[in-house]
């Protein structure tokens, strides 16, 4: 049986919301290691979570930009085909990567974008 954190699980979420939701994304960023390290999740569960929690929050997040007048539909509905395509793609690799390798690129993933945001 699973160990109740109910406190640590709802401080993760909202960090992961709070985020998402300032940022336009990258809550999945935070939702990954959080997962692992503070809740203890295998590095394969915590990145199927990470997408599975963060869709709810991407489609609010969206309404909310949207309704204000911040986002243009039209104009991203090719990147919108993209990341739909790319997500059924990075799905079905999850599925036969070994967790240990899916961390090393989430790793140097997050150490690119770290360092172009910081440049």
């Amino acid at each position: 049986m699973r160990k109740k954190k109910v406190p640590v699980e709802v401080s993760t979420g909202c960090a992961v919301g709070a985020a998402n939701g300032l940022l336009g994304g990258g809550g999945g960023m935070l939702c990954v290691p959080l997962l692992e390290k503070a809740l203890g999740e295998e590095v394969k569960v915590s990145h199927a979570t990470t997408v599975l929690v963060i869709l709810p929050v991407c489609i609010a997040s969206a309404i909310v930009y949207w309704t204000s007048g911040k986002f243009a539909l039209e104009a991203n509905v090719p990147v919108i085909i993209g990341v739909v395509a790319g997500g059924a793609v990075g799905s079905v690799l999850l599925k036969v990567m070994r967790g240990k390798f899916i961390a090393v690129i989430f790793a140097l993933l997050m150490i690119i974008a770290g360092v172009r945001m910081a440049f």
